[in-house]
């Protein structure tokens, strides 16, 4: 696995951040007929929030994103991309389980919605989570802290 670390995102990373997810959702959105160039960026511009996500970096280089968003009964994990080049090599495990750590030091269920058939949902699978509801492009998972 390369090394890798997290940091604290500012403004400054959002079109970093834009650009990555039209990549890594693009196959994904393709497949269930929902890609639209426009939209894949803006929908993560109007929702970017700094303060709640952190920038992944491999080698001191930008290499991805995760964002866990407090809400009243637990967290929600968004916007987790990986470039695709590093997809595969134990980072976005190793990243999603220090994550984990903290939601179980604090005792909350951690939720989230990956796209019907992408490869993430085996991931979070791995990790504890358990499909909570599904619709025609979503599927609605949560994981419940560790004791």
């Amino acid at each position: 696995m390369a090394d890798w670390k997290v940091r604290p995102a500012t403004t400054a990373d959002v079109e970093a951040v834009v650009e990555l997810r039209a990549v890594v959702m693009r196959p994904d959105l393709e497949r269930l007929g929902r890609y639209d160039e426009h939209r894949v960026r803006q929908r993560l511009r109007d929702g970017f929030e700094p303060e709640q996500t952190w920038v992944i970096e491999v080698g001191g280089a930008f290499a991805g994103c995760v964002a866990l968003r407090p809400a009243e009964d637990a967290y929600w994990l968004e916007h987790f991309y990986l470039a695709p080049d590093l997809q595969g090599d134990g980072i976005g495990s190793a990243v999603l389980g220090l994550l984990l750590e903290r939601c179980d030091r604090e005792g909350l269920p951690v939720r989230l919605n990956v796209l019907q058939g992408g490869a993430a949902r085996r991931l979070y699978e791995r990790h504890g989570f358990t499909v909570e509801s599904e619709d025609p492009v979503d599927v609605f998972m949560v994981r419940e802290p560790a004791a």
